[in-house]
């Protein structure tokens, strides 16, 4: 598995546990939302920064795509 995918893997875990979701509500919301997508394309900047953010992060993203 390549490095992007382990980090997409690690966010949706966190995410998961940070918003009190199973695997499968976690998936709809990134499939719904493109999360998985800007995840991999953002792997430089975000593996680099904490859970918090990361978390924090998503959630922005998601209620931009929401807004758009």
């Amino acid at each position: 598995m390549s490095k992007e995918v382990n980090f997409l893997i690690f966010c949706i875990e966190e995410y998961k546990s940070a918003k009190n979701l199973t695997g499968k509500q976690v998936i709809r919301l990134f499939q719904k939302y493109r999360v998985s997508e800007y995840i991999i394309s953002c792997f430089e900047a975000l593996h680099t920064t904490g859970t918090s953010y990361i978390i924090d992060d998503i959630d922005l993203y998601i209620e931009a795509r929401k807004a758009s």
